[in-house]
This record gives structure tokens, sequence and C-alpha cells, in this order.
């Protein structure tokens, strides 16, 4: 077992030959293949419906595993549909941007598509085990949040991000599905509110793909991915994800004005620092040449900065969440 790999692999997603492959063990395989460094924003929309239902006195914690393993899952397996369909067709030939940042296992000769699919047809079977699970223990609306995840996992790659959905599709799952959803299997009702309370989360991973799809959005545009920024252009789309981080601020002041959340959800308001760090990056065109004091995940540079604020805004985000609702169960 290669601990200093999963260790690595679940924080980057680690440049890797195949004679280093080779030697790795499947966890590592499965980490790396996965983009597991990418997965803990799944986890982090598992863990605020959680805190939310323990806020609200409803909190079960094999549920929320169910959920958040599901949720993982299902995340892992649509990254790894998303590789193999996008072999498939021929995008990530011609050295495309996938093949760059880190290694696509396909184009890199490291698995086959069996193999591949192998790993893909493990991991769905894990996350529609946990969803059939809650679908009999909790019922209802259930089976409709499985099955609309089911069609993202699905049609995510092809055709919702050929059609400038593929932002909106991550908006929605990052949200409203997966953490009003996730509520909803935890505590057995939808809560309007929860779904607001998603979006300032949301929002910061929808501001990733959006960084990502304008880091590539040259490719994009050639090999015909029409997605928002192709639409939009680069400098519309960079200003796009500022607004997107403005309003993650301004929809947490929102929800304590209403007194869902108690004034120690402010403390979101510490990530304006990783805010005001890559804002300059946001105001400018992309270099043509990685710069000389880029970290080394070139060619990634707007998804870097926009991964960069939505780490820090989730985590203070989250921390916000367990002292608000430590608050409002014990004190208040």
């Amino acid at each position: 077992m290669n601990f200093s790999m999963w260790g690595k692999a679940l924080q980057v997603i680690p440049k890797i030959s195949k004679e280093e492959w080779d030697r790795l063990d499947v966890i590592s395989k499965w980490l790396i293949s996965t983009r597991a460094a990418v997965l803990i924003m799944t986890f982090l929309s598992a863990a605020i419906a959680g805190i939310l239902a323990f806020q609200d006195d409803r909190f079960n914690v094999w549920l929320w595993l169910l959920v958040t393993i599901g949720l993982i899952m299902a995340h892992a397996t649509n990254n790894l549909l998303n590789d193999y369909t996008d072999y498939v067709r021929g995008v990530d030939e011609d050295n495309y941007y996938r093949a760059q940042y880190g290694p696509q296992p396909l184009v890199h000769g490291l698995m086959t598509k069996r193999e591949l699919l192998r790993y893909a047809i493990v991991t769905g079977i894990v996350a529609l085990a946990c969803g059939v699970i809650l679908i009999f223990y909790r019922g209802g609306y259930t089976l409709l949040f499985m099955a609309l995840g089911a069609v993202f996992v699905l049609f995510y790659t092809f055709p919702l991000k050929y059609i400038a959905l593929g932002e909106l599709a991550v908006l929605i799952v990052w949200g409203p599905l997966m953490i009003g959803g996730g509520y909803y299997g935890i505590t057995g009702e939808w809560d309007w509110i929860v779904l607001v309370a998603s979006l300032p989360y949301a929002l910061g991973v929808t501001s990733v793909i959006f960084g990502k799809h304008i880091d590539k959005l040259d490719m994009d545009e050639e090999k015909g991915i029409r997605t928002l920024p192709v639409l939009l252009g680069e400098r519309a789309s960079r200003y796009c994800v500022i607004a997107m981080w403005a309003l993650q601020y301004l929809l947490t002041v929102y929800l304590v004005m209403i007194n869902y959340f108690t004034i120690v959800m402010l403390i979101v308001f510490l990530a304006l620092y990783g805010f005001f760090k890559v804002l300059p990056m946001f105001r400018t065109p992309k270099p043509a040449e990685k710069p000389p004091d880029f970290p080394d995940v070139w060619p990634n540079c707007f998804v870097a900065g926009a991964f960069y604020h939505n780490r820090q805004f989730g985590v203070l985000y989250l921390l916000g969440l367990i002292l608000n609702a430590i608050l409002v169960r014990f004190v208040l």
C-alpha cells in the first residue's frame, strides 16, 4: 500500500509515468484515475447537508454515510466516464487540455478501455447500492433525486457540456441536488431554505468548472464543444467568475439577515484573503506561457485560482455551519 501516493492523489492530480503507474496499488490507481483531489468538493456538499440536518435535530449518521459515499462514488464514476467518452470521441487527442495537466489514463496508456470501464462499473455499483438502500429506507422523492443524479453522471460529458449546459448542471448538482437532496435523504424532508443555503457553496464549485472551461476555451472551440465560456468569450467569463464569488458572500449575508444563520456565519469573509489574492488573475487575460512564479499545475490557470478560493470559502463555510449548528442546538 502506497500511503504517500494516497495522500498526494487526494491533494493534487499527480503526473506519473507508465513505469510508476505499474508499481502502484489498486487504490492509488483508483484515486489518480478518478481525480480524487476534486472529490473533496463533493464531500463538502455532503458534509453541509449533514450539518444542516444536525442543526434541525434530524441527523442520522448512517444515512449521512450512505449519502456521502453514494455522492462521492457517483462523482468518481462521472470522472471516469468523462475520460472514457472524450477518449472515444477523439476529444483528448492532439495533446488536448485534459492530457496536459495530469494523467489521462487512456491517452497516456496507463489503462485500457476495458480496465477503465471496469473501474467505472465497480465505482458506479457502489454509488447505485447506496442509492438503492436510501430509496428503500427513505422512499418519497429519493428515487427522483437518484434519477436526476444518474442523468447528470451519464450525460454531463455529452451532450450537456457540448450545448452550454454543463456549468448550469454543476450548479444544480453541487447545490440543490447534493445538499438539498442529501438533506432530504438524511431527514426525509425537503426544505427550500436548505436549497438557498446550498447556493453559496455550489457557486464556488461552479466557478471552478467555469475556470477550467476558460483555460481550455480555444481548444474547446476548435473541437466544437460549446461551453458557456466559448459562447461568452474569455473576458466576460472571467468577470462571471468574479460575480459568482461576490454572490457567495451576498447570499451568506442574506441568510444571516433572515435569521436562518447566526452572525457566526460571517466567518466566511475571512476567505476574502483568497478572493483578493486571485482577483488580479481574473482581471487580465491568461498568459501565453507559464509565469515564473506560478505553481506547477500549468496549463491550469483560472481553474487553479478558482479552486484556491473555493477551498478557502468552502472550508470556512463548513466551519461556520458547524459553529452555527452548535449555537442553534445548544446555546440559543
